[in-house]
């Protein structure tokens, strides 16, 4: 069994805990950029040490816009975490996108307003420009795809993702338009995870 914590796993709305963990423990962690959204639980799962966080902290705490996405990631980066999997309920645009489907997006597309400084750990005078084409792991994908299918979860492969700002969810014109655009399914927060994901 690894004892290293290569692999970050963050929770979504209604996903707060792991109970399939294991050897567990609570760590706290502060960053530059502040408290995470909550402590990360240490576990074992099928004999890896994974990090498990809960995206808007035990109890649902902060709306997609208030979410520290810089000191989580930071904090997973910290952790010596390589990979993130990051779990988050969305609205489907497309009619078979059905609920309890798993969608395992390839792009993003960004409707945020008001994140821009929590999109990025670069600026202050640190200047960079990171590779954002593919935004998603295509080989942390396979692996969820076949384990979706070894489950019986119905699971989509590909798409793109619209980010929008919220809380509240999009009107019907919006997700109309964003259907003519070609998006498949409409979040709030998975995007700045990725970015901030690619730039650690």
């Amino acid at each position: 069994m690894s004892s290293q914590v290569r692999i970050g796993i963050i929770g979504g709305s209604g996903l707060y805990q792991m109970p399939e963990l294991t050897d567990i423990e609570e760590i706290s962690i502060d960053t530059p950029f502040g408290k995470p959204s909550d402590a990360f639980i240490i576990g074992t799962l099928e004999n890896e040490r994974v990090a498990f966080l809960p995206r808007h902290g035990v109890g649902h705490r902060f709306t997609p816009t208030e979410v520290p996405f810089r000191a989580n990631i930071y904090a997973m980066k910290l952790l010596g975490v390589e990979r993130i999997l990051s779990a988050s309920a969305v609205g489907s645009l497309q009619e078979q996108y059905a609920p309890l489907d798993m969608v395992i997006p390839d792009q993003f597309f960004d409707r945020t307003r008001a994140r821009a400084r929590e999109s990025t750990f670069f600026g202050d005078g640190i200047v960079a420009h990171v590779s954002f084409a593919h935004p998603v792991c295509g080989a942390l994908g396979d692996v969820l795809e076949s384990s979706c299918k070894a489950v019986n979860v119905n699971v989509h492969r590909g798409g793109t993702y619209v980010c929008m700002e919220g809380p509240a969810f999009s009107t019907v014109a919006e997700s109309n338009v964003y259907r003519a655009w070609g998006m498949h399914i409409i979040g709030m927060t998975n995007l700045q995870e990725a970015k901030l994901a690619r730039e650690a």
